[in-house]
């Protein structure tokens, strides 16, 4: 790649061929305004915020999308360049609402913050409020029309980097809007439930839906006793809303958090993670041996379920029947633990701190998730309500004394750990399924070919002579290349190069779920993702097979991995959906 030679405000600057003015400018230290432009994205140019002048030119360039060229000279800031940009941010606020004392995003919208920058205080054009009413047909996600500011970034979210094509620009000019093909409620629509396009929207047109009222009450009701669970990327997603570097592990804070909430007890999923692994490899390796679909694809992320039902019903075979770490966890909650604690299960209130919007869906999706005997997970929140809660009620978070979980639902694995970053479901299978096949301890359990943000990442895993070939995907837009790859070999009668495939929704997975704090990118997914292996890398105990607590739950409870008992209260089975609802 060759370098080009620029100046930034007369600053010098080298950067590599094709490189952006906007990034070209941040390596000088200079930030322009955005608004529509977004790490994860193309470059759109939809807002014209970042409009730069260029030496010696008439034109007028936007720097998200404009590349350098040798020896351009740009100017991005002068008094001309701030008017053009106050002018265009107080355009966009004449159709967007002035009500950002109630508005979910307040304090953290990217629309408020600009007109900070720029002290906006008067309107000096006329309001224009989209009439269109709000979409709360989801389970999952809230669609608020009049706040949309039309930057497109939930479009290319949904059909760039999902795949999914839920969202779609509807209408021309200043009739455009961002909804579902034929203006379809959302839950009509092929959403997935993500929640990515919230996670990337500037404002608060797109938001998980707030339960956090749901909460307060039950931990206030004296017929309820509150058990929480706690997802793996929790631990390094909730340290941003606090003001601490990403990454930062928080466990012992957060449980602490949770009793000063009023919970009864506080549980960990990658308990779940670790009873996962013994089910779901377990469900392997009988396919390996006994005969089965392979490859045999995971099954913790509720919006890849929710995609292969719409997209690939053909291919559900393949799936594991094992349901996710936080549903596992709940069925065991109001069964062993609830007869352990001696709490009546009907009066057990169980909810899930998770990083993704999907899972709000997922507790209620059929009547699989009740194979307690009760709802087996009554409410979860996401990271983002799960800050928004302890702010609420008064908790000096970062002076909090770490505590540690409540057993037996608290013990967990490294390998439950590292469940929260892409390739971590695969490391931690592999961890167990070795030993399980091979009676011996797996010697590097760092398994860095899985790790990472590579879009596929494949290899094979040799078990003393048994190749095992695995794929590892992430980012819903790039699984098609890999189902298609199992359809074709499925309809010539072969099997994909495959035995073990691991997906996740989110791009970096659920460290980046649609639930955790704003401003993901892949810098910061490397950071969260660091956070995850670097408690994995400190855990006393690093493999699924050697958590003690999960031992003595199949002693005691489950009998063993794929027992009727177990097969009961933590597997289900899948069924098509239709792309779009009648």
């Amino acid at each position: 790649m060759s370098i080009v030679h620029l100046k930034i405000n007369s600053i010098p600057v080298e950067v590599e061929d094709g490189t952006t003015i906007l990034l070209a400018a941040r390596k000088a230290g200079v930030t322009i305004p955005t608004l529509c432009y977004h790490d994860d994205l193309k470059p759109f140019g939809s807002c014209g915020l970042c409009i730069v002048k260029q030496e010696g030119s008439a034109k007028i360039l936007r720097a998200c999308a404009a590349p350098v060229s040798e020896n351009m000279s740009i100017i991005t800031h002068d008094h001309e360049l701030f008017k053009v940009r106050k002018t265009i941010l107080e355009m966009i606020l004449s159709t967007h609402p002035s009500s950002c004392l109630t508005c979910i995003r307040n304090g953290e919208c990217e629309l408020q913050n600009l007109a900070i920058e720029f002290g906006i205080r008067e309107q000096p054009f006329e309001t224009r409020i989209s009439d269109r009413p709000k979409d709360t047909s989801s389970a999952s996600i809230v669609l608020d029309p009049e706040k949309c500011i039309k930057c497109g970034r939930c479009v290319q979210v949904c059909q760039d980097l999902q795949g999914v094509f839920a969202l779609e620009f509807i209408g021309r000019g200043d009739g455009t809007v961002m909804a579902p093909a034929a203006m379809l409620q959302l839950e009509d629509s092929p959403c997935v439930r993500c929640g990515q396009c919230a996670a990337h929207c500037p404002v608060g047109a797109i938001y998980e839906k707030d339960e956090t009222t749901i909460f307060q009450e039950a931990v206030a009701d004296p017929d309820k006793q509150v058990v929480v669970q706690i997802a793996p990327s929790i631990r390094v997603g909730l340290s941003e809303a606090f003001g601490l570097p990403a990454g930062s592990v928080t466990t012992g804070k957060i449980y602490a958090a949770l009793r000063r909430l009023g919970a009864a007890a506080v549980h960990d999923t990658n308990f779940g993670a670790d009873l996962t692994i013994m089910e779901e490899g377990t469900e392997l390796i009988h396919r390996l041996t006994k005969g089965g679909a392979l490859p045999q694809l995971t099954s913790c992320c509720p919006a890849w379920i929710d995609y292969v039902e719409k997209y690939y019903p053909d291919l559900l075979d393949h799936v594991s029947s094992a349901k996710s770490p936080m549903q596992m966890v709940g069925a065991i909650e109001k069964t062993y633990t609830a007869e352990k604690l001696g709490i009546d299960p009907a009066k057990m209130f169980t909810v899930a701190i998770m990083p993704c919007t999907a899972k709000k869906y997922e507790a209620y999706r059929d009547e699989s998730m009740k194979s307690s005997g009760y709802q087996d997970t009554d409410l979860v929140l996401t990271t983002r309500e799960f800050a928004r809660l302890i702010k609420t009620t008064g908790i000096d978070f970062l002076h909090l004394e770490d505590e540690p979980a409540d057993n037996p639902v608290g013990e967990y694995s490294g390998a439950g750990t590292i469940f929260g970053a892409t390739g971590g479901v695969m490391e931690a299978a592999v961890r167990t399924a070795y030993h399980e096949v091979t009676g011996e301890e797996l010697g590097n359990i760092e398994i860095g070919a899985v790790r990472g943000l590579s879009e596929i990442k494949k290899g094979t895993v040799d078990f003393k002579g048994t190749p095992v070939r695995v794929a590892v995907v992430h980012g819903l837009s790039n699984v098609a290349e890999v189902m298609d790859e199992i359809r074709a070999a499925k309809a010539a009668g072969e099997q994909a190069p495959y035995e073990f495939i691991e997906v996740m929704a989110c791009r970096g997975g659920c460290i980046a779920g649609g639930g955790q704090p704003y401003g993901a990118n892949d810098e910061l997914r490397e950071m969260r993702s660091a956070g995850l292996y670097a408690d994995d890398k400190n855990s006393k105990v690093r493999c699924s097979h050697q958590n003690e607590s999960v031992r003595k739950l199949y002693d005691e409870f489950l009998e063993k991995p794929l027992s009727k008992k177990s097969h009961h209260l933590l597997h289900t089975t899948y069924q098509e959906i239709p792309v779009y609802k009648a």
